[in-house]
């Protein structure tokens, strides 16, 4: 079982609850170390003196920072250590959000927070509750490894998910980026309708398991054959497509062409409302994304799930 990377409290008001932090995400990509080809040798990357060439250990290392033409400020460790900032062990809850409003551009990673003690599972699974039933996310910043965190707390499957969120000054504007823009000429109807048909014929379920890292797969199986001397073949490069001119044209053809690869899967048969409970009522309106749910009675659950 994995450890936790933080742990401390969770406070919401006067509710606080000992909590811990796991990573939610694991790093599959394949690392290699380096040697020099036709030998067994090592290749290492050490802390060199551009000047003389000597190499330098780390307690001799200071920071610079570049503030143009050649000159650099140097920062003592010590320095920068003394602006870090508190070690807290607090993550104080400061406003909710709709979970909806905050745009994904602001995502950065995820984690899990579970009670610390099977004595605070109560209160825990209280605010879990509380969050889930109001579709909403708790903003509140905490300190991990010497660096300040801006993060969103929410409700996942039994489980608190935070997420840490890059701060408004940490994300670049496209045009701060490739410059200007081209101006957009407006579609023509009949491409429009024919683009949403397009998008129509390939909008499907959500099925994360269905893809998977296919380049790491072909490393591995690319390291096992080498490891037992063997050869692996390799796939042909496809042939490249005839370009197309007419846009219209091209989307026809891929309307087309997905029209042929199979027939949509048949849509399931609405339940009847009048034969559920409040609760598998309030489970629907949440899949179908009924806001105020938690507020609702039963009539007005089955009268907004109708109207959805």
């Amino acid at each position: 079982m994995a450890r936790p990377v933080w742990s401390g409290a969770l406070s919401l008001g006067l509710v606080t609850v000992p909590v811990e932090l796991y990573p939610a995400v694991a790093d599959h990509t394949i690392h290699f170390h380096q040697f020099e080809r036709g030998t067994s040798d090592r290749i290492r990357n050490r802390r060199v003196n551009e000047r003389t060439g000597d190499e330098v250990t780390q307690d001799e290392i200071v920071k610079g920072y570049d503030v143009g033409g050649g000159d650099h400020v140097l920062v003592e460790p010590d320095e920068l250590a003394e602006l870090a900032p508190e070690r807290s062990r607090r993550i104080d809850i400061e406003q909710f959000v709709e979970l909806d409003e905050i745009d994904p551009w602001f995502f950065d990673r995820t984690y899990w927070l579970k009670p610390a003690k099977e004595d605070f599972a109560k209160a825990y699974g209280l605010l879990l509750q509380a969050m889930d039933r109001s579709e909403k996310a708790g903003i509140a910043k905490f300190v991990l490894r010497g660096k300040e965190y801006l993060s969103a707390i929410r409700a996942g499957e039994d489980v608190m998910v935070l997420n840490t969120l890059h701060f408004v000054a940490d994300l670049r504007k496209p045009k701060d980026v490739m410059g200007g823009l081209p101006s957009l000429p407006k579609p023509r109807p009949k491409e429009l309708d024919m683009a949403l048909a397009l998008v129509d014929e390939m909008t499907a379920p959500w099925k994360p398991d269905d893809y998977r890292d296919e380049y790491s797969e072909r490393v591995e199986e690319l390291i096992k054959a080498k490891e037992q001397g063997k050869e692996i073949a390799h796939e042909e490069e496809p042939e490249p497509s005839a370009d197309v001119v007419d846009l219209f044209e091209a989307l026809s053809r891929s309307v087309k062409s997905r029209k042929g690869g199979g027939k949509k899967p048949a849509k399931k048969k609405a339940p009847d409302l009048g034969e559920l409970s409040k609760a598998d009522l309030d489970k629907l309106a949440r899949e179908q994304g009924v806001k105020g749910r938690s507020k609702m009675t039963r009539a007005e659950l089955e009268k907004a799930l109708k109207a959805s």
